[in-house]
């Protein structure tokens, strides 16, 4: 009887031929862990990068006004300097900028936010500042009142507006 032995040695022929292949797939688990970190850091700033102006506002019961877009905030601080966002500008610098961002956006909203200590009449010279500008859409903003009868349609945002006048 004949047999036939392999050169190499028992079996080893068998194991040659199949070769460890790396594997070509790519784990997405710690990117996965990265992006959801990341989202849930800028779902915490986010709101807190809004509007930067430190303006003590009023308290109000009224409801929050909802809106599609983006409002323009004009903010009056307690030491009755005027911003638009988070810039300072003097009332006839703000008369400008506002005639131009109505001349791109005729349908903007704009929101005034005005620090509770501030005199009544100068409220009134903003608010003019801005419909002179061509704004129809103006409102007031407030903070929602503690124990209010109405409660916050945004979720307690701090900044409601109380008041949005059509003309």
């Amino acid at each position: 009887m004949a047999a036939i032995i392999p050169a190499s040695g028992g079996g080893g022929a068998r194991f040659r031929r199949r070769r460890y292949a790396p594997i070509a797939d790519i784990n997405v688990t710690p990117m996965v862990d990265v992006m959801l970190v990341l989202l849930v850091i800028f779902m915490i700033t986010a709101p807190l990068l809004q509007v930067g102006v430190p303006v003590d506002l009023p308290k109000t019961s009224a409801q929050q006004v909802g809106g599609k877009d983006e409002p323009l905030i004009v903010s009056v601080n307690s030491k009755d300097e005027v911003f638009l966002g988070e810039t300072k500008y003097e009332l006839p610098d703000l008369a400008t900028k506002l005639k131009a961002v109505y001349g791109e956006k005729p349908d903007q909203r704009v929101f005034i936010r005005g620090d509770k200590a501030i005199n009544y009449g100068r409220m009134m010279e903003v608010m003019g500042v801005v419909i002179d500008s061509g704004f129809r859409q103006l409102g007031l903003l407030g903070e929602q009142a503690e124990g209010g009868s109405a409660a916050p349609a945004g979720g307690g945002k701090p900044a409601t507006p109380a008041h949005t006048p059509k003309r």
